[in-house]
């Protein structure tokens, strides 16, 4: 049975993230804070808390900075951004700061509940990719040629895109998981990122196709 943290400074929307919520597991709670610091102080209070959903625009502290903290100093939470804000840039700064997710605002409380299932899974979630600016060449190039990856590489990166964990891409490749976290630092290296997340909308953004 899962607990989410909800930080929204609107109380109409933060009562209907709840009651989405609600239908996502059976038995399934939400808390409520208002500002950073009442999520701060409820992440402090309550070490049950599954996952964090978080509003970019509070009133004490802009979100990409509650994002960084939690990062540091509650890691083990993730967070997913549920915001009217939805550019390119933005989703990018809430993942290096440490997201796991990101939601317009303007979604459907469906894509919310989608989101937070496979943020809760382990995985990661992203808007959907905008029409590529890119000549269209550079759109079909592949991953593997884009990046110089190896032909190993390139079957991880595919994995990776479909959400799966490092076990789950060693079973199915019949590999070690130090050998797929190997093919993932070469992977990072590549897409000049730090983390799954951040491949991940490279990978969005780009139009890369795997």
């Amino acid at each position: 049975m899962s607990k989410i943290l909800i930080v929204e400074d609107h109380a109409l929307v933060r009562e209907a993230m709840a009651q989405s919520l609600a239908h996502l597991q059976p038995g399934l709670s939400c808390v409520e804070a208002s500002s950073a610091d009442q999520a701060l102080a409820w992440l402090e209070a309550d070490d049950d808390i599954d996952l964090a959903v978080i509003d970019l625009m509070l009133p004490d502290m802009n979100g990409f900075s509650l994002l960084a903290v939690l990062a540091k100093r509650f890691p083990e939470v993730p967070a997913v951004v549920v915001s009217a804000i939805d550019d390119e840039a933005s989703v990018r700064r809430a993942i290096k700061a440490g997201a796991s997710g990101y939601v317009s605002k303007a979604s459907s409380g469906q894509v919310l509940l989608q989101a937070v299932q496979v943020v809760l899974d382990g995985g990661v979630h992203l808007p959907e990719s905008r029409p590529a600016t890119q000549p269209a060449k550079r759109v079909n190039m592949s991953a593997t040629e884009r990046y110089g990856l190896t032909a190993a590489q390139g079957r991880v990166l595919e994995l990776l895109a479909a959400g799966k964990s490092n076990r789950e891409i060693a079973e199915l490749l019949g590999v070690s998981e130090g050998t797929v976290k190997v093919h993932m630092t070469a992977i990072f290296r590549a897409l000049d990122v730090s983390s799954r997340a951040q491949a991940l909308v490279v990978m969005s953004r780009r139009g890369a196709r795997l």
